[in-house]
């Protein structure tokens, strides 16, 4: 008993036939136009549809090659006119990464540079020493030339300074 219905076990006996007639051949004839993994796909359709089209095993010889090699001449011509075909460009390498957008921090740093500008140059020192530089409260001291208790002032105030004229800037905390 067959699979399908409708059908008797000799169809499954003439598809197999038919594949190792034709089977070779056909690839070749498909991968002449196609990569060879596409082909074998393209000629596994082509088989499936023999396999639902019975009526195409029983004719004779000459006339099962065309039909086969028709279909496959026309999965292909179908897989290229396709629009996943068009859209999808297969590559080895893979694609490098996205670069994310970096306006928001283009435009932090605008405030803050702009928010720099209003402070005093001592005030300024030290912040920029202290956060863009990541240097210590020592470092800052010997570099500066000043006591480190004046390094922490100027830091504290500085940064309340900052954090004044951001504000006015509309950005909150």
């Amino acid at each position: 008993m067959s699979s399908r219905p409708g059908l008797d076990g000799d169809a499954d006996a003439l598809l197999t036939a038919v594949h190792a007639s034709f089977g070779a051949d056909l690839h070749r004839y498909v991968a002449a136009m196609i990569d060879h993994a596409r082909a074998a796909d393209v000629v596994q359709e082509t088989l499936l549809r023999a396999w639902r089209h019975p009526d195409v095993l029983t004719r004779p010889e000459g006339s099962v090659r065309a039909w086969l090699f028709t279909v496959a001449r026309n999965l292909v011509i179908d897989e290229a006119r396709s629009a996943h075909r068009r859209r999808e460009l297969t590559t080895d390498e893979m694609p490098e990464p996205g670069v994310g957008d970096r306006t928001q921090e283009v435009l932090d740093a605008w405030l803050v540079a702009d928010a720099l500008v209003e402070l005093s140059a001592e005030h300024r020192a030290v912040v920029v020493g202290s956060y863009y530089r990541g240097r210590s409260v020592a470092e800052l001291s010997r570099e500066l030339d000043i006591p480190p208790g004046t390094v922490k002032s100027r830091l504290h105030y500085g940064l309340r300074a900052m954090r004044l004229a951001l504000q006015e800037r509309g950005v909150t905390s």
